[in-house]
């Protein structure tokens, strides 16, 4: 299985982008993992919130092959404890699934369409972040959840 972090408009913030690229360094030993990043949309200001997340669901979804799962970052989603999000990673190799696409949305969310193609949604918490923290808190537990399936000494209990 692969994994591939969707998330929209650039980090600017290079703390960040160094702790994302360490967390994305130590995912190669267990798993094949791509995040990748959709550009932000040009003249964002002229377009209401409704057309934002239209245009940014359109790119979202043309990134997508027919077989992957898509699972969206999303405030309304499940919650899982670490070990939970371990045992969800293990189930989803375990089904023989080709490719997972998690996708951190734009500032509005997302369109209707995102809603509709995908077949899952995960909240990592009840607390607004702001969108560049998020990709590094999903690499973070994505890693997290590696360790704990084999038994390394990252996760604590």
């Amino acid at each position: 299985m692969k994994i591939k972090l969707l998330a929209i408009g650039k980090t600017d913030n290079k703390h960040l982008i160094q702790l994302i690229d360490d967390y994305q360094k130590r995912l190669k030993h267990y798993i094949k993992f791509e995040l990748e990043i959709i550009p932000d949309l040009k003249n964002a200001k002229n377009l209401s919130e409704h057309q934002q997340k239209e245009k940014e669901g359109e790119l979202i979804l043309s990134k997508l092959q027919n077989t992957d799962q898509l699972i969206l970052l999303d405030d309304k989603g499940k919650h899982f404890t670490s070990i939970e999000f371990s045992k969800y990673l293990q189930k989803k190799m375990n089904a023989g699934l080709k490719q997972l696409v998690l996708v951190i949305g734009g500032p509005y969310g997302f369109s209707e369409a995102v809603y509709q193609k995908s077949q899952g949604k995960i909240s990592l918490s009840k607390m607004t972040f702001s969108h560049q923290m998020i990709r590094l808190f999903v690499v973070e537990q994505i890693y997290r959840g590696f360790t704990i399936l084999r038994n390394e000494p990252y996760h604590h209990e």
